[in-house]
């Protein structure tokens, strides 16, 4: 009875904290596919080209207006450096897909708090930043060009069918006309719908994990093993320790929020919040498709690379928001067994559940079916384009699903 009584408070607050960001994911995901549909893959790879401080910004810039699926970031940055992009875009690319995308930043706000969606907005370019450097320092040519032989021969690794998709609208014009273009709609709801089934399984995941360890792990564990009695210490330990606990808990993408508002409630530092956040690319099955992609030495080196620069910027972060007085006193991120009530959020779920249940309509009535099944495969050769003969707004369809050429 007491392990039927644990496992059911477990659930109750992955329930919980599941109902209070619904509304918050959906909105996120709606917002970030809007963005998605007027950025064209062709355009991203056209100006990966450089090193330099522009091509890094661009990198940034269309990184965040990607896809926030880990394993769809890592495929689509190798495919971006096979067509010419530099290693160091590429990499910039990936980082900013996951970490600077604005439904990580809804979500981060409503669990934890505005501080710690400022906190990953600042430390996210401070990483790319320190990444940008360290490559320029450190990566030695017969690597890079080790890693670029590997890449060439295609290997497979996980997402390949999903980051080879242009879901972008094909209408010609300014943004605001491809948006008001009969065609969005249909790119909206496919994005919106492939984005979901490429991340809710760490999301599920994110949510058992936080539930589990919420209601099983004393609080006073936590508060030993991140040294919550020494502050000073604790700063310290919490940007080195936050990157190997994401490694080892296998969650990444947004799934990994609800994890950090527990460790958050625990005792772990505001900077190791932040450093745990964006250890999502190194954790243990993204780092086996490292090795597929990159080779076992490129692997290696970014492990290190990536958990320096990110244990870096969470130091910074630390100290900056310290002096600032930015970072929050008490520690209430919303993880508990809470009751579902008629209030803002009950409201809001209910709006933004008939959103996405208008959009899931209008994508499998557009065609888009067939993409869930390409999604997990190897990047295809060449792919359909659902929309292109299901447009049911009567104007002419766009090239959805087609892989990057």
């Amino acid at each position: 009875m007491t392990a039927l009584h644990a496992l059911r408070h477990a659930l109750l607050v992955a329930g919980s904290m599941t109902w209070e960001i619904l509304w918050a994911l959906i909105l996120g995901f709606v917002l970030a596919s809007v963005v998605q549909s007027v950025v064209r893959r062709r355009t991203v790879e056209r100006l990966l080209g450089g090193e330099g401080p522009r091509a890094i910004a661009v990198a940034t810039g269309l990184g965040a207006a990607s896809s926030s699926c880990s394993y769809a970031a890592v495929a689509l940055a190798r495919a971006l450096l096979r067509k010419g992009a530099s290693f160091t875009a590429s990499m910039v690319f990936e980082i900013a897909s996951t970490n600077l995308v604005v439904e990580l930043g809804i979500i981060l706000a409503l669990l934890l708090g505005w501080q710690f969606t400022l906190a990953e907005f600042v430390g996210g370019p401070l990483m790319i930043v320190f990444l940008a450097l360290w490559f320029r320092v450190f990566l030695r040519r017969h690597l890079l060009e080790a890693a670029r032989s590997q890449a060439a021969k295609g290997v497979a690794g996980s997402m390949e069918g999903h980051a080879a998709m242009d879901m972008s609208i094909r209408a010609p014009g300014t943004v605001w006309r491809r948006l008001r273009s009969r065609q969005s709609l249909t790119a909206i709801s496919h994005i919106f719908v492939m984005e979901w089934a490429a991340v809710v399984r760490d999301i599920v995941v994110g949510l058992l994990v936080a539930g589990a360890l919420s209601a099983w792990v004393p609080s006073t564990f936590w508060r030993h093993f991140f040294l919550a009695g020494h502050p000073l210490v604790s700063k310290v330990w919490g940007p080195l320790v936050g990157p190997v606990v994401s490694l080892l808990s296998f969650v990444c993408s947004i799934g990994n929020v609800p994890l950090a508002a527990v460790l958050w409630n625990g005792g772990i530092s505001f900077g190791g919040v932040v450093a745990f956040i964006f250890a999502d690319l190194i954790i243990l099955p993204i780092l086996v498709i490292y090795r597929k992609y990159y080779g076992t030495k490129m692997m290696l080196f970014m492990l290190g690379s990536f958990y320096v620069t990110m244990v870096a910027a969470g130091f910074v972060v630390e100290l900056v928001f310290g002096a600032l007085g930015l970072v929050p006193s008490g520690r209430h991120a919303k993880v508990a067994e809470m009751a579902v009530r008629w209030n803002y959020t009950t409201v809001l779920n209910i709006v933004f559940l008939l959103v996405a249940a208008g959009l899931i309509v209008r994508f499998v009535r557009s065609g888009g079916l067939p993409m869930l099944r390409m999604m997990g495969g190897p990047a295809p050769a060449s792919a359909p384009a659902p929309a292109t003969t299901h447009d049911h707004d009567g104007g002419h369809g766009h090239e959805n699903g087609a892989p990057v050429e």
